[in-house]
């Protein structure tokens, strides 16, 4: 395993997710009358038989305890029969979430290699939840099942260069105004002695812009070229969106404080436009409070 397989899988995820889905459904019965492990066990190993490498399935009761053995690729294992399983991803998550779900890769008690488990949450014909089927795969047969196709992957890599691009233009774009910036100190001579606050503004304004144009080339570098995500409430565009929302909030914010300093310094009436800019700023972080409010939502969803 190397890092590029969790990126592959983190990609092809939903993918993965679908495949199993479309298996569950379609050979596991559910909100049925009188479901029982007989009835679901045989379509279970089915499913078992159908998949190449596949290291074993299972059935968890409503609890979370395990009702049945382990049906290993060779064999069965009678003594996980009774296990509480209760504070397992695949479990807890299936029945959190009302459906079909597959974890994060894990290292196998068995096999010692990284395996994803799919578990699909049956109910009884009430709605009740009754059992949760699972099933073990290694990490590799997860990958080809999710393998990109050639659109997926040339589509991939274009954005990812596309992004790259982009953000070290913005980086260039970033320096140029910081040395924009610092040439202002030199330039205008701004020491203690010769202080005015008219060229102390034109340099932090300079500054400021820099670094906000510097942090979002930041953003894009870490999530959409390396693929760092630091925050798991909020994901993919969604991220990007709030950090560059931040880093405009910050700007001007830093710009309004600049402006009142100013006006009150040197022309009094016309701090009413700083109060704009500040007015600005407070329909910007609201608008950026309904965003991440609804963006939350819509992934709990």
């Amino acid at each position: 395993m190397v890092p590029s397989d969790i990126q592959d899988f983190s990609e092809g995820r939903t993918k993965a997710r679908a495949y199993f889905c479309y298996l569950f459904s379609k050979n596991i019965p559910n909100r049925l009358p009188s479901l029982s492990e007989e009835m679901i066990m045989p379509r279970l190993l089915k499913i078992k038989a159908d998949l190449h490498n596949c290291e074993g399935v299972y059935l968890l009761d409503y609890r979370g305890v395990q009702v049945s053995p382990t049906f290993r690729a060779h064999g069965q294992v009678d003594e996980d029969a009774g296990k509480i399983r209760a504070d397992r991803a695949y479990y807890y998550r299936a029945v959190r979430e009302a459906r079909c779900t597959i974890t994060d890769p894990y290292p196998s008690l068995i096999t010692q290699d990284l395996t994803v488990t799919a578990s699909q949450p049956i109910y009884c014909e009430d709605g009740n939840l009754k059992y949760v089927a699972c099933l073990d795969m290694p990490l590799d047969e997860v990958l080809k099942i999710a393998h990109l196709n050639t659109f997926d992957t040339f589509f991939s890599k274009f954005f990812k260069y596309s992004y790259a691009l982009f953000s070290f233009a913005l980086i260039a774009v970033a320096l140029l105004l910081f040395l924009k910036g610092m040439q202002s100190f030199f330039l205008y001579e701004i020491t203690v002695a010769h202080f005015e606050a008219k060229n102390v503004f034109e340099a932090t304004i300079l500054i400021t812009l820099a670094l906000a144009i510097f942090d979002l080339a930041k953003t894009l570098i870490e999530e959409e070229i390396m693929g760092r995500t630091k925050e798991h409430n909020i994901s993919g565009p969604h991220k990007t969106m709030v950090k560059f929302l931040g880093s405009i909030i910050i700007a001007l914010s830093i710009e309004a404080l600049m402006l009142v300093f100013k006006f009150a310094i040197t022309d009094p009436e016309k701090l009413m436009y700083a109060m704009y800019i500040v007015g600005g700023v407070a329909m910007l972080l609201v608008g950026l409070a309904v965003y991440i409010r609804f963006t939350k939502l819509k992934l709990e969803d």
